[in-house]
């Protein structure tokens, strides 16, 4: 091995170390103000719909937005496309404060509805953030090494949905709404001086990619056909998207469980608890590395996160849902990093942000279709059968029991089976159990060198 490239791959995995942590910053800052914004939302306005509202604006813009933003993060320098998405969000974050602002100067009455812009305008922004950073990873981190890497953002993800509603919490009553703005703008400023620290290495122009070239319209299609072509991916992708919805739900099936049995004092603890889970989850997939075949990986993964979903038709108890909802999202990092290093190995890094884009696209429509399917679910069917008297009151309700919050149990813990058949059919396909053999590995990751500990991301 030349000098040369001795010290250009410990470069490079020094810039994902220094791009992580700022990612990390990132995250942390904006679940937070996200978190307090949500709160102030809903009390001012008392609805739950304006509440749920700041969540699909967020999320439905950066969905649609994702194909373009792949095409364009596939086009353009990715570095500077993170500096623009840190920048664009900062703004963003900066209108919010403005509006508190003139709020607070008797300028106006500030109504809900008023923070949805620039929720959406954040929206747009991000939805090139982590196209951007992934494609980008393929190439910063040595092979042998992106799970390890994939799993550090995991890490981060879960770190934020950890660290965020309890800051929030306590933050809201030191500083204030408008301080947490504030220290969400300096999170974005952080992360964008790690930014101008590092250089990003330029993909090599594959086959797929150099095909493809043509007009935007051209460009956006390829990560439709690149996927379609492939019925390993395709078959993947879907499985994922199905196991996207059940979790969807799962999720939100959580709080109302708990609720039906405790206080809103006691679900904060719970949920503080369960997401040590992923937590765990994530440093576990850092430190080990996953298995060596990644599929066995994602799909083992997406078994073992249903088995502990069936606890919840055991009695009601906080710890024991607490228990369970962690022990469900310790999974979560694991598969998702799996399934992420396979995508990287399979996918020309010069195509990766088209791909990735639509990918997150299909996984982000999954959030509002779960919480329809949930709430259908749960208050139409589920919830009435394991009412005293309901249809299955005198059956299944004899070894569960009956009243508020059961049906909603036996719900979670149907979809806990949802996902180990989900699991066991997928394996059946063998498209997707032999992917790593039917498709080769795009070859383009460097090949030596070890991503330093994030513990000294910048070493």
């Amino acid at each position: 091995m030349t000098s040369s490239t001795q010290t250009a791959v410990p470069s490079s995995a020094r810039a994902f170390g220094l791009t992580w942590l700022g990612q990390v910053a990132s995250l942390i800052g904006s679940g937070v103000t996200h978190f307090a914004l949500g709160i102030e939302i809903y009390k001012r306005s008392g609805s739950v719909t304006q509440f749920s509202l700041l969540t699909f604006f967020y999320l439905l813009p950066m969905a649609l937005l994702s194909p373009l933003a792949g095409t364009l993060v596939d086009r353009w320098d990715r570095r500077k496309v993170m500096l623009l998405s840190d920048l664009g969000s900062g703004v963003a974050t900066l209108c919010i404060f403005g509006l508190l602002q003139a709020s607070n100067a008797g300028m106006w009455t500030l109504e809900p509805w008023h923070f949805y812009g620039p929720i959406i305008l954040g929206a747009l922004f991000s939805a090139f953030r982590w196209p951007a950073f992934q494609a980008s990873t393929t190439l910063m981190v040595p092979k042998q090494h992106l799970a390890r890497a994939n799993g550090f953002v995991e890490l981060a993800s879960g770190v934020g949905q950890l660290v965020s509603p309890v800051l929030a919490g306590v933050l809201l009553l030191k500083v204030g709404l408008e301080g947490i703005v504030l220290m969400d703008l300096a999170t974005f400023a952080f992360s964008m001086v790690t930014l101008l620290m590092v250089r990003f290495p330029k993909p090599p122009v594959s086959a797929e990619g150099a095909a493809a070239r043509g007009s935007l319209w051209k460009e956006m299609g390829l990560g439709w056909s690149f996927i379609r072509s492939r019925p390993g991916l395709f078959g993947l992708m879907w499985t994922l998207a199905m196991v996207n919805v059940a979790m969807g739900m799962v999720m939100v099936l959580i709080t109302p469980l708990i609720l039906s049995f405790t206080d809103a004092a006691t679900l904060g603890r719970v949920m503080s608890v369960s997401g040590l889970g992923m937590l765990f989850g994530g440093i576990a997939m850092g430190v080990w590395g996953g298995p060596k075949r990644r599929i066995q990986g994602v799909l083992g993964f997406v078994l073992l996160a249903g088995l502990p979903l069936m606890l919840a038709v055991l009695q009601p108890r906080p710890w024991l849902v607490g228990l369970a909802a962690a022990l469900f999202l310790f999974n979560v990092p694991i598969l998702s990093s799996c399934a992420q290093t396979l995508w990287q190995q399979k996918v020309p890094p010069d195509v990766q942000g088209r791909v990735f884009s639509l990918r997150r696209m299909v996984n982000l429509l999954g959030a509002p279709v779960a919480s329809l399917l949930a709430g259908v679910l749960s208050d139409a069917f589920f919830e009435p059968w394991m009412a005293p008297g309901g249809a299955l009151a005198n059956t299944v309700g004899r070894v569960v029991g009956t009243g508020t919050g059961r049906g909603i149990a036996l719900l979670l813990a149907s979809l806990g089976v949802v996902l180990v058949v989900q699991a066991i059919a997928a394996w059946q396909n063998p498209h997707i159990r032999n992917l790593e053999d039917e498709l080769p590995d795009a070859e383009s990751q460097p090949t030596s060198a070890v991503v330093p500990p994030t513990a000294q991301p910048a070493s």
